[in-house]
């Protein structure tokens, strides 16, 4: 998470240390919010990743501008709140790698951030859709709602952060555990 607001927010020399800890053919995905490109590059003069995550306002050629600069795949978060959200994610489809669907926070909520607010969005708009790319559902995730969320949406992929912390930015292992325990009963 390389979004300056963000209580999740590390800097390149953290990221640098927590990636030496992934292991082989783990993806490690660096996280923008409308970031020029030295931010970008800084990052990736520290940190070995392997995808870059656009979460914030980036065009579909922004994107395609990403992936000639630095070589990486890229995955493009969309804002979700009514189905022309959903709708809009076919701008991406010849540019992304990846797309995530995350909730749109309301105008009037205070101290939104581009994701990880603890939103979750109208699930049913995901849920007759097929996708030509791989995608990832985000918002509002927690142990409790997991299976109704994969059930309604037929997520392959999920991102929880607000869902498993006592705070943002700070995790809870338990809640950890809980969100893992329900994502085994659902891939059982």
């Amino acid at each position: 998470m390389f979004y300056q607001p963000s209580p999740r927010r590390v800097t390149p020399e953290r990221a640098a240390a927590l990636a030496a800890l992934v292991p082989k053919g783990i993806r490690k995905v660096g996280l923008f919010v409308d970031a020029d490109d030295r931010v970008i590059d800084a990052a990736l003069a520290t940190v070995p990743l392997d995808m870059l995550q656009f979460h914030g306002a980036e065009s579909p050629a922004r994107v395609a501008a990403a992936k000639k600069r630095w070589g990486l795949a890229v995955m493009k978060a969309i804002a979700v709140a009514a189905r022309k959200d959903v709708d809009r994610a076919s701008d991406y489809f010849d540019v992304a790698d990846w797309l995530l669907f995350d909730a749109q926070p309301p105008r009037d909520f205070a101290g939104a951030l581009p994701g990880g607010n603890g939103l979750a969005f109208d699930w049913a708009l995901l849920g007759e859709r097929e996708w030509p790319l791989p995608w990832m559902l985000s918002g509002g995730l927690t142990a409790d709602n997991l299976g109704q969320a994969v059930m309604m949406t037929h997520a392959k992929s999920v991102d929880v952060s607000s869902g498993v912390e006592i705070r943002p930015g700070l995790n809870d292992a338990v809640k950890i555990a809980s969100f893992l325990a329900a994502a085994r009963v659902i891939a059982a």
